[in-house]
């Protein structure tokens, strides 16, 4: 696809558009406009992390490119309220204010609840909109919103007109031409603005590939109605909770079929309460039961909707399929219905749910052949439709996965989209929109945020990384004391925890022993640096990584395996005396080289151990450290390291035992630890893995 360059046109104002989620995936759905010194958020979602993603609980765009320009946000706008456009902004209210936010009522009330918990509801203000309202965000941005049909009530496309043309956001959509209740998609707002003249068209390519038009709600009825009425005992349902109109059918039945309603799962107690308080849904009060008593109600008169639908497991039916929810445990006459699919990426999750609900006996209700769940998304004749309402000049499709945005672009090419004028873009980039042209600008930081089961702490990159080393090859922990001279002052300590190794405990402390060894003889001159005190400052972290990569590895040449190597140093005095190893007692079989980048003197190793500085052979304690030095303690040891080589583990060279006392704070305390020789077998070489 041919772009235009932007060198003779880089002065040219642009309507310039920034996805930071929504591409190539499915979730957390943040768009931002910008045009001048105006910069508009369009909804800020979140996603479900995968199975990899150990202890993450919530997926989230990288809002670096916000916080840096913050000072120009000048508001947002909502399209619905499902948690993949509005899940996240009560996490990113805390890193930067937004003016203003406009939104459906529905919407709007679900992200207020949301703000209340957060504590953030003074750092916005939220202004709700009718079809067809129009509203101004900065200077350059105005947006009228469209009715549309989805799976929630309360939808909205947006046409928003900037100084270089009109754009339309088309939010989720389908063409439902009976609503459940009754508010038609507002075609003839988009047919007005096809014929005015559309810029661009951003349309959501979710079933991108699937042929025909996407069934109506209402199709699902007849179906479930079937399954409830057949149900001997129990009938359970799961769906998505901000499925208002899925949930008023659901609620519908249950009446229709003599039966009291228990809700489980906290998302659907407060998705109805809202819906109700606002009026998208009807039911009396009688036909609710407290869950606490609803095993009271007979079985053939008892209808259970809860959450759960997608296998998260903390959900109610997730809990329940463990036989770990308090109140309502399966029963071999209970009927259980999915009246959801799998989102892309948890449908292991729900396949294991739906085997353990079986394995308890019950009867479950799943797949597309039964009838039971349709897409809130268009298909391929819905986009069609789209695309002949809207007549854009340039189109770009959004909100899907790589393969259905390259589908529903080839379906624009069909519709009479150029193919220059057509873009398939990613998390990043940047759309750079002018009356006669498309291109990509610079891409701005996209990314990842993924935040722990608190939703307030971020989980980085790196801590993933080692939380899923953890899960697959467990973790080795040393602990090392090192002294200021550069010589190590007592053997190190090695556990093995979750590893699967052929390597006995003493075959891991050699290593370790060299590896300390190299460190101190190769890479000490650029980890210390004399700033003329008593005490040299050292780059102990430093010290540490460089034991955690040779390790590391070692490990992965001798054993394959890589696990999570954590490496402690408890610093000792200079001139403390060197601990002289077992390394010596058997040859090392590596080579006498090590390719590791920065490294000093990579030719001969010395053997010895022998320490750069003169040693104290004397004995003698020295209470004072540098206090430079970046200090991490084990609770192998407090305050104080035993720097005395045992004679279970001692080399072919008896040391006399040792004991230093290192000051670590102020007022910690000071105190001395000598060990005492100690037979071979006793409760403290079981201890740790080597000693």
């Amino acid at each position: 696809m041919a772009y235009n360059a932007r060198s003779g046109k880089e002065q040219e104002p642009c309507l310039r558009v920034i996805p930071l989620g929504g591409l190539h995936e499915i979730g957390k759905n943040t768009c931002v406009f910008e045009y001048g010194d105006d910069l508009m958020l369009v909804d800020a979602g979140l996603a479900f992390p995968s199975d990899g993603m150990h202890g993450v609980n919530v997926v989230l765009p990288d809002t670096s490119f916000l916080r840096e320009n913050q000072k120009r946000i000048r508001g947002m706008i909502v399209t619905h309220g499902h948690e993949d456009h509005i899940g996240g902004i009560a996490h990113h209210l805390k890193h930067f204010n937004i003016p203003v936010i406009y939104g459906p009522r529905l919407a709007l009330s679900m992200l207020t609840g949301k703000m209340d918990e957060a504590g953030v509801t003074d750092r916005t203000t939220l202004q709700t909109v009718a079809p067809r309202d129009v509203v101004k965000v900065g200077q350059h941005f105005s947006v009228e919103f469209i009715r549309n049909t989805h799976s929630m009530a309360d939808s909205f496309s947006l046409a928003i007109t900037t100084p270089v043309g009109t754009v339309i956001f088309t939010g989720d959509f389908k063409f439902d031409h009976t609503p459940v209740d009754g508010e038609h998609f507002d075609m003839a707002r988009l047919a007005h603005y096809g014929e005015k003249g559309v810029l661009c068209l951003f349309s959501d390519s979710t079933n991108a590939e699937v042929p025909g038009f996407c069934p109506p709600e209402r199709s699902v009825f007849p179906n479930l109605d079937r399954h409830i009425a057949n149900a001997d005992g129990r009938v359970i349902i799961t769906t998505f909770a901000s499925s208002i109109h899925r949930v008023s059918m659901i609620l519908e039945l249950a009446m229709k079929n003599g039966r009291k309603v228990g809700l489980l799962g906290r998302s659907m107690l407060n998705v109805i309460a809202k819906a109700r308080e606002l009026g998208y849904m009807r039911a009396p009060d009688e036909l609710f039961v407290p869950i606490k008593q609803i095993n009271d109600v007979p079985d053939r008169e008892t209808l259970l909707l809860m959450t759960g639908s997608q296998g998260e497991p903390l959900a109610a039916l997730s809990r329940i399929s463990r036989g770990d929810h308090p109140q309502v445990k399966v029963k071999t006459t209970d009927t259980i219905i999915f009246s959801a699919s799998p989102i892309p990426g948890n449908t292991i999750s729900v396949v294991n749910t739906i085997d353990k609900l079986m394995m308890l006996g019950a009867k479950v209700v799943y797949g597309k052949g039964e009838g039971i769940h349709v897409s809130g998304h268009g298909f391929q004749e819905d986009q069609k439709l789209m695309l002949a309402l809207t007549k854009p000049k340039f189109f770009v499709p959004v909100h899907g996965e790589h393969r259905m945005l390259v589908q529903h672009s080839k379906t624009g090419h069909s519709m009479g989209v150029p193919v220059n004028n057509t873009m398939i873009i990613q998390n990043g980039d940047v759309v750079e929109l002018t009356p006669d042209s498309l291109r990509k600008g610079d891409p701005v930081k996209a990314g990842i945020e993924l935040l722990d089961q608190s939703r307030n702490g971020i989980v980085d990159a790196r801590v993933l990384k080692e939380r899923q080393q953890l899960a697959v090859d467990g973790v080795v922990t040393i602990l090392s004391a090192i002294s200021t001279d550069g010589a190590m002052v007592a053997p190190p300590r090695v556990n093995l925890r979750g590893v699967v190794t052929t390597a006995d405990a003493r075959k891991m402390s050699l290593w370790t022993e060299r590896e300390i060894t190299w460190v101190l003889e190769n890479r000490w001159k650029q980890l210390s640096r004399n700033t003329g005190d008593k005490a040299p400052e050292v780059d102990w972290m430093g010290v540490q990584r460089e034991v955690e990569v040779g390790l590391s590895r070692r490990m992965r040449r001798e054993l394959q395996v890589e696990p999570l190597i954590l490496c402690l140093v408890q610093p000792a005095p200079g001139g403390t005396p060197t601990y002289k190893g077992r390394a010596d007692a058997e040859p090392d079989d590596r080579p006498s080289s090590r390719n590791r980048a920065g490294g000093a003197g990579r030719g001969v190793v010395r053997r010895n151990g022998a320490a750069p500085a003169p040693v104290r052979a004397n004995g003698s304690t020295v209470a004072t450290a540098s206090k430079t030095a970046s200090v991490v303690i084990s609770s192998d040891v407090a305050t104080a390291t035993a720097v005395a080589a045992p004679a279970a583990v001692a080399a072919p060279v008896a040391t006399a035992d040792v004991a230093v006392a290192t000051k670590v704070t102020p007022k910690a305390e000071t105190t001395v630890e000598s060990e005492q020789e100690m037979p071979a077998g006793r409760t403290r070489r079981r201890r740790s893995a080597a000693e």
